[in-house]
C-alpha cells in the first residue's frame, strides 16, 4: 500500500492503496465516483473511460501510480449540471438506452472535440471506434458528437 496524491475532478485527493491498481477501481471503490463503469476489465469496451491529463483513457488498464501529478476528470467532473455540449447533444438525440456504457462514450467525444472541434464522419467513427455499446444507439451516438461540434 502507498499513499497516492491524485487531482481528481479539480479536487486533491489523497488515497492509499496498491499502486498498481487501476484508476476504475480507486475511483470507484475508494472514492465513490461511480460514474465510470467497469465492462471488460481488459481496456476493449470503453465504458470505464476517463480522461488523464485531457486524453481518453480506458481507466481498467492504467495503474494509478502513472496518474500521480496528472489531472483525472471523470464523467462527474465533465460538467455539475450536465451543460456540456456533448452531454447536451446527448440529450438532444435521447441517446442511451440502458445507459451502461454512456459516461465512456460521452468521455471519448468530449476528448475528440477538444482535440478537433470540427471532425469529419470518419474522424467521428474513428474515435468512437471501441467504445462498444450492447444497445446499439451508433446511429444516434454519431449524430450527438456531430451535434456537439457544432455546439461547442
Amino acid at each position: 500500500m502507498a499513499k497516492l496524491s491524485l487531482s481528481v475532478n479539480g479536487n486533491s485527493v489523497t488515497v492509499d492503496v496498491d499502486p498498481s491498481t487501476p484508476i476504475l477501481w480507486v475511483l470507484r471503490d475508494h472514492l465513490e465516483l461511480v460514474g465510470t463503469k467497469y465492462g471488460c476489465g481488459i481496456a476493449q469496451c470503453g465504458a470505464c473511460t476517463i480522461h488523464l491529463n485531457g486524453n481518453a483513457v480506458r481507466s481498467c488498464s492504467v495503474p494509478v501510480s502513472s496518474a500521480e501529478g496528472k489531472e483525472i476528470t471523470t464523467i462527474e467532473g465533465l460538467s455539475d449540471d450536465a451543460s456540456h455540449p456533448v452531454q447536451q447533444a446527448w440529450i438532444a438525440h435521447d441517446v442511451p438506452q440502458c445507459g451502461y456504457c454512456q459516461a465512456g462514450q460521452i468521455m471519448t467525444a468530449s476528448a475528440l472535440l477538444k482535440d478537433n472541434p470540427s471532425p469529419s464522419d470518419s474522424e467521428i467513427s474513428q474515435a468512437m471506434n471501441g467504445n462498444i455499446c450492447r444497445c446499439g444507439t451508433y446511429t444516434r451516438i454519431h449524430a450527438a458528437v456531430k451535434t456537439a461540434a457544432k455546439n461547442s
